[in-house]
């Protein structure tokens, strides 16, 4: 195998693909990038859940394939200098040169790598990077991390005709986003479950442009297409939770805010609360105001925000977390607060234009004194 390559593309590309390398295997080349040089150079890592591949432009003048240490590769690589990166292997012993720094390392069998799965064509979609990395950064920290109920440590990708919908959940919190989508093959409705995991990837991979990603499902996998990249994941199986039957909708106190002054105002309130000192926030909706405090063994805290509407006097509690997270996930300068109960959940919605996202904060019951 011989090549010669930019080095920053080499960087680019290994940085992309030692995301799904394993960090300790019993498979030793599971530890390393495939590296194949054929009618372009291709770099490939895959940890048994999750595989990534992509392409670098590069001058190849002979062909071969061989698996590199995925960290002693990635580290040479990033510490030469901005040059054109030479890389010529004869049986497993690969010499690496760049300007006049040079560097000799032993790969290993490529035989020993195993095959990224194949994905048998079911459905497809396709939409915007930034499409696809925003609805997932802005449902990701709803997905479960609780094993005993493996289907919700993943996100539901639902398609119909309206578009694309994308939810997760965790027993305290649900956050959906709804978009459209420029084209979609396949059923005219189908649903599958990506593991969290993979997803974090993808929206690694995924830039703020408007160039296409597309999406296929497969029987057992699901492979995401964005750019020179590619990344296979093994889908979840199971029933997830019926979302639709889960969100209450005729809640009978509506208020308005400005998502950032609720944000601030939890914030601060939330500075004498630690994973040490764990207290709920009590929050009492009244006419156009909204008082939020805590108490934990170091003190107590106070502030109020000015919201469009009557609370009725609600008063109901919230883990600060899981409402600072929705809020800040939330692509609105104003939101929709819906309650009904101290006992029942809080929906947040847009105030404006149709429901692109909805986020669901189940309360925390608060004690007599607190």
């Amino acid at each position: 195998m011989k090549f010669t390559c930019e080095k920053a593309l080499l960087q680019a590309a290994i940085s992309t693909t030692s995301r799904a390398v394993s960090p300790k295997s019993s498979i030793p080349a599971l530890e390393g990038i495939l590296v194949e040089a054929g009618n372009e150079l291709r770099l490939t890592s895959y940890n048994l859940e999750t595989g990534i591949r992509t392409t670098v432009p590069a001058d190849i003048q002979e062909e071969g394939t061989l698996v590199l240490g995925a960290r002693l590769f990635g580290e040479i690589i990033r510490k030469l200098p901005d040059d054109m990166v030479s890389f010529q292997a004869e049986n497993y012993m690969v010499k690496i040169k760049c300007g006049m720094s040079e560097f000799n390392i032993l790969g290993t069998d490529p035989e020993e790598f195993p095959e990224l799965p194949t994905v048998e064509y079911q459905n497809s979609l396709i939409l915007p990077q930034s499409k696809l990395k925003s609805m997932i950064s802005q449902t990701i920290f709803a997905v479960s991390d609780n094993e005993s109920r493996p289907i919700h440590t993943g996100s539901l990708f639902e398609v119909d005709d309206s578009g694309l919908t994308v939810v997760s959940v965790d027993g305290y919190r649900l956050a959906l986003r709804h978009e459209a989508i420029e084209k979609k093959e396949g059923a005219p409705e189908f649903s599958f479950v990506v593991p969290g995991a993979a997803l974090s990837e993808v929206e690694k991979i995924c830039s703020d442009v408007d160039e296409p990603a597309s999406v296929t499902q497969g029987a057992r996998h699901v492979m995401f297409k964005v750019g020179d990249t590619m990344l296979v994941s093994r889908r979840l199986e199971g029933e997830f939770l019926a979302y639709r039957q889960a969100i209450p909708r005729n809640n009978t106190i509506i208020v308005e805010g400005e998502t950032r002054t609720l944000l601030s105002s939890i914030d601060r309130v939330s500075l004498i609360i630690s994973d040490k000192l764990k207290s709920p926030l009590r929050c009492v909706f009244d006419n156009g105001v909204l008082k939020i405090s805590t108490k934990t063994a170091i003190g107590d805290a106070y502030d109020q925000c000015s919201i469009q509407g009557d609370g009725e006097g609600l008063e109901i509690g919230f883990n600060n977390k899981y409402l600072m997270d929705a809020l800040k996930a939330a692509p609105a300068d104003r939101v929709r607060l819906e309650l009904t109960t101290g006992v029942s959940p809080c929906v947040i919605l847009p105030t404006e234009g149709e429901e692109k996202f909805l986020y669901m904060v189940l309360p925390v019951r608060l004690r007599a004194g607190e």
